[in-house]
């Protein structure tokens, strides 16, 4: 490590530290939809009046509990993420990655405008654009926290290898998780998780029946079963099977990618990301069977999120590894070398 500046880990641990905390904050923001706690706190930038930072523990009560928790620690990450951003001003000598840092903190500041515009105007639409800007800000940050690693500067994280169509798989797949957090952050907001409250079936059937009928005897039982939960449409039935459809498209591209990619440095993430899909997946069978329990939503949220964050890092691994990336202003040691393949 002695050739690698004291300054420049600080920086990476520091970023590291930066995601963890946005990952946490994401968490929390779960925590707030799954227990309906959004709109727990009617004001914003105050708290029923106080400086959000002076408002008396006291009152931290239910569901404000969970809902002013998550804007103190949403207020931390834009204190971070602009440290973040002048340590790589001033630290980081490559220009893309100030620019990426710079971006992250744009980002980060939009997200939060959103989040006080969703309490302001009460409008659960811009809670759903506010949740998956706080998924993109995650990889931001995710990102930087990996090219500012040693391991990424010496090359030794993306070393030269031929990965061919994998890098547009790779990519294929975020794409993928980003319209299923869409998705399910649209669900989220619409309270249509158990839109359809059975799984492998819906509503006893492969496909559910969605005529006027059917949906008029389906309400009925909700409202007996289930008196807490809203009537359900067609649209929210479909919306939730089309979350299922892509549950299913994920798992099967990413079981391609890793036969693809076990002769890849990158073989270890890859199989990685097929067992956090598979738990994932388990996550949301449970989220149906225990009725939307608030834990296992939030889990099954939160684990979506390092989803998209590890299918994002080896996405951007595998163009990494195809362009050779190195730092070449500092003295390393070799990466190791490995046969270059072809996919």
């Amino acid at each position: 490590m002695n050739d690698f500046p004291l300054s420049r880990r600080a920086l990476h641990w520091f970023t590291v530290f930066t995601a963890v905390w946005t990952w946490l904050v994401l968490i929390s923001g779960a925590s707030v939809t799954s227990r309906n706690a959004g709109m727990a706190v009617p004001d914003w930038p105050t708290s029923f009046g106080y400086n959000m930072f002076l408002f008396p523990y006291s009152k931290w009560v239910g569901p404000i509990f969970y809902e002013h928790s998550h804007r103190l620690m949403a207020s931390c990450v834009g204190g971070f993420v602009l440290v973040l951003v002048v340590a790589l001003l001033v630290l980081d000598p490559r220009i893309w990655v100030k620019v990426l840092g710079v971006g992250a903190f744009c980002f980060g500041g939009l997200q939060g405008l959103l989040g006080g515009l969703r309490v302001v105007l009460n409008e659960s639409q811009i809670g759903i654009l506010h949740g998956i800007l706080a998924q993109s800000l995650l990889v931001a940050i995710s990102i930087l926290a990996v090219v500012t690693s040693r391991a990424f500067v010496s090359g030794r994280w993306a070393p030269a290898v031929n990965v061919g169509r994998l890098r547009w798989m790779a990519l294929f797949l975020v794409g993928c998780c980003f319209v299923q957090l869409a998705v399910a952050a649209t669900m989220r907001h619409a309270h249509a998780g158990l839109s359809i409250p059975d799984f492998p079936a819906a509503y006893g059937k492969f496909l559910p029946d969605t005529s006027a009928a059917a949906l008029a005897s389906i309400n009925t039982a909700r409202a007996a079963a289930i008196p807490a939960e809203p009537p359900t449409t067609a649209e929210l039935i479909w919306l939730q099977m089309i979350h299922r459809f892509i549950a299913a498209a994920i798992l099967l591209l990413v079981i391609a990618l890793v036969l693809r990619a076990r002769r890849t440095p990158a073989r270890g993430l890859a199989w990685l990301l097929l067992g956090m899909v598979a738990v994932q997946i388990t996550l949301g069978m449970f989220t149906i069977w225990t009725n939307k329990a608030a834990d296992v939503a939030t889990a099954h949220m939160a684990l979506g999120a390092l989803t998209l964050v590890v299918s994002a890092l080896l996405t951007f691994r595998f163009f990494a590894m195809q362009h050779g990336v190195r730092e070449e202003s500092l003295e390393f040691s070799t990466p190791p070398s490995y046969s270059r393949v072809s996919a």
